[in-house]
């Protein structure tokens, strides 16, 4: 069977698409405007089913890949829901001290997908710490419309501490060298931004398609960023004007990219949205980034 990809599909179904996942519509609505492009036998669920994740076409690192040590563990998160819960990997062999890359995943919570850019990024040399959010609404559900209904229930402020605790955490390990990153996409990279306004001793951030903060945080922001937008991603990519000339005005170190064509969420290998020449292209940039913040 060929794998669909977003040239596949109306690009007004795409906008409908990421309005029902970031909630702008509910299932039922999405289900209802998205009957007049249903073709041929395909009904409007069979779309939202063709657009939704696969989680086998994605896993590019095993679970039990023996080149790499993984565990779920549990972050004092005083000024949050009181703890969250990650999924850590780090090499199997390795220096006594890593460097770390927090990973913040999309408004699903950790699924299978963001445990697996963990394992990559282990691969790769780090100690990567997956938190996920809805450990207090006791954790990714293992459905992803049910943990998007979860997510839209979280006390944002909270999870924001939750996100700080981790990353605090994480600088401190004494497997650490007391060097971090972190990287996110979608909601996580909105999140990436905002620990970009929180840690002045942040080392490096790399936002993907996320939401801005208000422009006058950009003066708080301490760590060089590499931001990735998609070309085709109204929602987000409207707001980075303001934003840009916040950083501007600040003086702080950024790189943009922008991927022609491609949507929102074009580096999620698990949905049609994943575009394979711009995720490959984005990935090699954010190693090199990370290798050089956070190795030097």
């Amino acid at each position: 069977m060929t794998r669909k990809t977003a040239q596949d599909f109306d690009q007004e179904l795409l906008i409908l698409f990421d309005a029902y996942v970031h909630g702008g519509i509910d299932r039922r609505g999405f289900l209802e405007r998205a009957q007049k492009f249903a073709a041929g036998g395909l009904t409007a669920a069979g779309i939202l089913a063709s657009l939704s994740p696969d989680f086998a076409l994605g896993q590019v690192v095993p679970k039990d890949d023996k080149r790499l040590k993984t565990d779920m563990l549990e972050v004092p998160s005083p000024n949050g829901y009181g703890m969250i819960k990650g999924y850590l990997a780090r090499p199997a062999t390795a220096p006594a001290k890593l460097p770390a890359v927090l990973v913040v995943h999309e408004n699903r919570g950790l699924n299978p997908h963001i445990e697996d850019i963990a394992r990559r990024l282990a691969l790769d040399g780090y100690m990567a710490f997956a938190p996920d959010a809805l450990t207090s609404m006791g954790g990714y559900p293992g459905n992803e419309d049910k943990a998007r209904e979860l997510f839209a229930k979280l006390d944002q402020s909270k999870i924001r501490e939750d996100f700080y605790a981790c990353a605090q955490w994480l600088k401190a390990r004494a497997d650490g060298t007391g060097k971090i990153g972190v990287v996110g996409f979608c909601y996580g990279g909105g999140m990436a931004h905002t620990l970009a306004t929180r840690l002045p001793d942040l080392a490096a951030a790399v936002p993907f398609y996320g939401n801005h903060p208000a422009a006058e945080g950009a003066a708080l922001v301490k760590a060089p960023l590499l931001i990735h937008f998609a070309g085709v991603d109204e929602r987000i990519n409207a707001a980075w004007p303001v934003y840009e000339a916040a950083l501007k005005a600040a003086g702080a170190r950024y790189t943009a990219h922008h991927y022609a064509g491609t949507q929102h969420g074009f580096n999620n290998d698990t949905t049609p949205r994943f575009d394979a020449a711009a995720a490959r292209l984005a990935w090699e940039r954010t190693m090199a980034f990370f290798a050089q913040n956070l190795r030097a």
